[in-house]
């Protein structure tokens, strides 16, 4: 191969984001400099935080210019090598962008640049191990802080992040509760991923079914999804109560500002506390929950499920699957 192939943001979306916000493009692989590698991008994550990554606002992480490559966290090989930690061969987690190849330094950019463990295939680094697997970990283990004994919602449960929230409660000795879309899913946590209860939130009451679900009413609410659900949630909250927020995907495509809960005084009430977090924030502890997520995977405690889409021209609607319901687990793509 001797150009790269790219997906540009060409406008920003406004309401659903589809392939019609992208634009194709080559340009010439880029070369590394001293103590640079060059990455060729095999597989792609698809995170639903990158919606709003196109938004032009100020936030965590600046948003993506019009004209630039989509970005994204990505496995690649090492195919060029200025840095001598790092040889040609080697599988590397990175900030790959929606691009054949990228040029990658360690401690730049939001992912850095990762050799992947012995073991450890792409697809588990993206999921497990990867943004989604280190957001569960630290967003519920950190803010959540559930006790054993405790009842833990999830919302968004199906997904990637949700799933891994789930199970890892249950390893905490928690009573898990997930919220997901569609008797497939729902059928997923309960048989698969062991969750003790799923509301499918397409086909049912989802403040009555907690209301049924959780009679003692919940202790930890982990929300990737906002809006409706959330105000549900907070009709049944416990006396100090945790709610974790880490996602509205409900509203990422939303063409008008959606009013929040309209029953917040329930939080004053029993003195709760609702909490938001980026992931960003313990990238450097990312080592540590690596440790326990892989421990956790090899005694069969935590099981993952990928969602792998295949081919360069497929990238701009495999993300278009994570606002759709599509996807069942975490959403790959493999170059």
């Amino acid at each position: 191969m001797t150009i790269n192939r790219q997906w540009l943001l060409a406008e920003r979306p406004s309401g659903m984001v589809g392939p019609h916000n992208f634009e194709y493009a080559e340009t010439p692989i880029p070369e590394p400099k001293s103590e640079e590698v060059l990455v060729k991008n095999l597989f792609l994550s698809f995170d639903p935080a990158q919606r709003n990554w196109m938004v032009d606002r100020k936030a965590y992480l600046p948003p993506v210019a019009i004209g630039a490559p989509m970005r994204a966290a990505s496995v690649g090989e090492v195919v060029d090598s200025r840095h001598a930690d790092y040889q040609v061969g080697d599988l590397v987690q990175t900030t790959g962008y929606w691009q054949d190849y990228v040029v990658a330094a360690p401690g730049e950019g939001p992912m850095g640049l990762v050799k992947l463990p012995s073991g450890v295939s792409p697809e588990m680094m993206l999921s497990v191990l990867g943004i989604t697997g280190l957001t569960a970990y630290f967003g519920l283990l950190e803010i959540g802080q559930p006790k054993a004994g405790d009842t833990v919602l999830v919302s968004g449960a199906a997904g990637s992040t949700g799933s891994f929230v789930g199970q890892i409660a249950k390893i905490k000795g928690c009573r898990v509760v997930g919220i997901a879309g569609g008797p497939d899913k729902c059928r997923w946590l309960k048989e698969t991923a062991g969750f003790d209860a799923v509301i499918d939130y397409k086909n049912e009451d989802v403040s009555a079914q907690i209301a049924q679900h959780c009679p003692d009413k919940w202790d930890v609410f982990f929300d990737n999804v906002g809006g409706p659900i959330l105000e549900a949630a907070i009709d049944h909250v416990n006396l100090r109560s945790r709610i974790v927020l880490c996602g509205s995907i409900s509203g990422y495509n939303a063409t008008a500002p959606i009013p929040g809960p309209s029953n917040l005084s329930n939080l004053t009430i029993n003195r709760a506390r609702m909490e938001g977090f980026v992931i960003l924030d313990y990238m450097p502890r990312a080592m540590e929950a690596i440790q326990d997520l892989m421990a956790w995977v090899a005694s069969g405690d935590l099981v993952y499920q990928i969602d792998l889409q295949e081919g360069f021209d497929n990238i701009p609607a495999t993300l278009q699957r994570l606002y759709n319901g599509q996807n069942l687990g975490k959403q790959l793509l493999k170059i």
